[in-house]
């Protein structure tokens, strides 16, 4: 079984930055993107930024500049790390793997617990 378990968030003021790491476990055959995707009170899950099996990645146009997401094949490890933080970033944020846990399969997304992340003004 894929899991996915992220780390890193905690309370920090505005201006500040902060990393979370997501750690990937379990077997899976192939993986198309990995991301990050945060949902805050009342508002939708929101793509934060993604990153191919390539090395491609794309990031929403509010925290383009300010974030960057990096991975670590060697320790199925994918990053966000978070720079100038503002009040807005506040939310739950999620890491994600597409992939297909075996040839042949349908790709799946799979999601991790959540880490909170709150930035006060």
């Amino acid at each position: 079984q894929v899991q996915l378990v992220e780390s890193g968030g905690g309370l920090v003021q505005a201006g500040g930055s902060l990393r979370l790491p997501c750690a990937r476990s379990g077997i899976i055959s192939s993986i198309n993107a990995m991301g990050w995707y945060r949902q805050a009170p009342g508002k939708q899950r929101e793509l934060v930024a993604t990153i191919t099996s390539g090395g491609i990645t794309n990031y929403a146009g509010s925290v383009k500049g300010r974030f960057t997401i990096s991975r670590d094949n060697a320790k199925n490890t994918v990053y966000l790390q978070m720079n100038t933080l503002k009040p807005e970033d506040t939310a739950v944020y999620y890491c994600n793997l597409r992939g297909r846990r075996f040839p042949g399969s349908n790709e799946y997304d799979y999601w991790g617990q959540g880490t909170q992340v709150t930035v006060s003004s």
